[in-house]
């Protein structure tokens, strides 16, 4: 064998050991460059950024606003009854769905954590949030309403479903935080507030009538 064959051997057999080194140090290392794509795929394409201008369009905006008219999957609400409160062009004055005791309980819940803080866990508009505003003497309140006047009890259940949707005077929109259903859960629970403190002796089964007497 000559004799430069074994120092071209150690050569070649190093050299050999060179990119299973460097792929070994490039993955346990970190870098701040990005690391150098020899099929760059999609990674670097271009594209436009957020408020960017687009030559393309006819406003020059690379943001797009929706298709008028376009609604989301599931976001058609056809249903003005149960999305609006309305039948035609009417409130309704009756219920989309059945009232059970579960609905009850669901509207009591939902009141008590929205409507309670100004309107009170009666209705009569003292909640804490109220009282908090009377005793500090804040020039700019406005007293939450009562729901047992006579212009409150006066209202159909669309209207107060309605009230609650998009708000009224100061009292602010709802409908962004509370459900349709919980909506209209809610809108049971005031009704049946309502009754417990306007009720009359006629309201009340008459088998049970002669125990409150």
């Amino acid at each position: 064998m000559p004799r430069w064959a074994i120092p071209t051997l150690v050569l070649l057999l190093s050299l050999a050991l060179v990119p299973a080194l460097l792929i070994t140090r490039a993955r346990s290392t970190q870098f701040r460059q990005p690391r150098v794509h020899l099929i760059p795929d999609m990674d670097h394409q271009f594209k436009y950024k957020a408020q960017q201008e687009n030559p393309i369009f006819e406003d020059h905006r690379a943001m797009r606003l929706p298709v008028e008219g376009t609604v989301a999957r599931g976001e058609l609400r056809e249903d003005t009854f149960f999305y609006l409160g309305t039948i035609g062009d009417d409130w309704a004055t009756t219920f989309p769905f059945e009232i059970t005791r579960d609905v009850m309980a669901r509207g009591k819940q939902r009141h008590d954590i929205y409507c309670a803080p100004c309107h009170g866990l009666d209705g009569s508009g003292m909640g804490t949030v109220a009282v908090r505003a009377q005793e500090l003497q804040e020039p700019k309140w406005v007293p939450p309403a009562s729901f047992h006047t006579e212009l409150v009890l006066s209202r159909p259940v669309g209207h107060l479903f309605n009230t609650i949707t998009n708000g009224i005077r100061n009292m602010p929109a709802y409908g962004p935080q509370i459900e349709p259903a919980d909506r209209w859960a809610i809108v049971a629970y005031v009704r049946a507030l309502q009754k417990s403190q306007n009720a009359t002796l006629e309201d009340v089964p008459a088998d049970v009538r002669p125990s409150l007497r």
